[in-house]
């Protein structure tokens, strides 16, 4: 193979060693120096190098290489974890704790006062007390909406042994007062003591025949004072449900 067509491989040979001109080319003048590409001539007749002979071809075109980022190390990455799993779980905590609080300091349930039947009651909770009109002869009234209600109003002197009759005769009244039913039927009839006094309680239920009104609930309890005179607490549920029944059934047991 012709020596014109041979390869320098790199680095770059030394000036000892610099091929000579090819053949039929100009020959270099006497005592001069050589010329080298991308350098220039010393005075020494030697060739200075350019700066960026020392470099290989890739970081002449591409530039230097330049290090990657560090990584983290693994226990750092780990620290991190792990304090971010703490900070998560003392959040959940946190908010646990906030939540039982807010339970704890709830405000405490509603309490009607009705120095005229000489009674009063806490009511559930969604329940208000409202207003009642005179006219009606009762004194106080809470209600949930217009699914249940709860009234009270004073009453004449019962003698103990005549508190069932007088709460049948009451009872028979108000269910023709106020439900109207098609059919009523009683589902409670009995001797209770609330608060510590002697009484007695009817419940009954009201049907209806056509397909608009559904069933209601009533139940009527009849309490002695120790004044002499009595109480009357009324209870209305319309529809007649579960939870409306153990409403009533709550205010009603926490007379005193």
């Amino acid at each position: 193979m012709n020596d014109q067509w041979t390869r320098r491989v790199w680095p770059p040979a030394d000036d000892a060693h610099t091929p000579g001109p090819a053949p039929g080319g100009p020959a270099p003048a006497s005592g001069g120096a050589v010329p080298v590409a991308g350098g220039s001539a010393s005075a020494s007749g030697g060739a200075e190098p350019a700066p960026d002979d020392d470099l290989p071809p890739s970081a002449v075109w591409y530039g230097t290489p330049v290090e990657p980022p560090r990584r983290l190390p693994r226990w750092l990455h780990r620290l991190l974890v792990a304090g971010a799993a703490v900070a998560a779980a003392a959040a959940v905590i946190a908010a646990a704790v906030f939540v039982i609080l807010s339970r704890g300091e709830a405000a405490p349930p509603t309490m009607v006062a009705d120095p005229l039947a000489g009674v009063s009651y806490s009511l559930p909770s969604e329940w208000s007390e409202g207003m009642v009109a005179p006219v009606t002869g009762f004194t106080s009234v809470a209600a949930r909406g217009d699914l249940a209600t709860v009234m009270a109003r004073p009453e004449v002197h019962v003698d103990p042994a005549g508190l069932a009759p007088a709460v049948r005769d009451l009872s028979d009244l108000y269910a023709k007062l106020l439900l109207h039913g098609d059919e009523v039927t009683v589902v409670d009839d009995r001797d209770v003591t609330i608060g510590g006094r002697p009484g007695h309680t009817r419940a009954v239920r009201a049907e209806y025949r056509d397909v608009v009104n559904q069933p209601a609930f009533m139940r009527v309890t009849l309490l002695t004072r120790p004044d002499g005179k009595s109480t009357v607490l009324l209870g209305l549920a319309h529809p007649d449900d579960p939870r409306s029944r153990a409403d009533i059934e709550t205010v009603m047991a926490g007379v005193h």
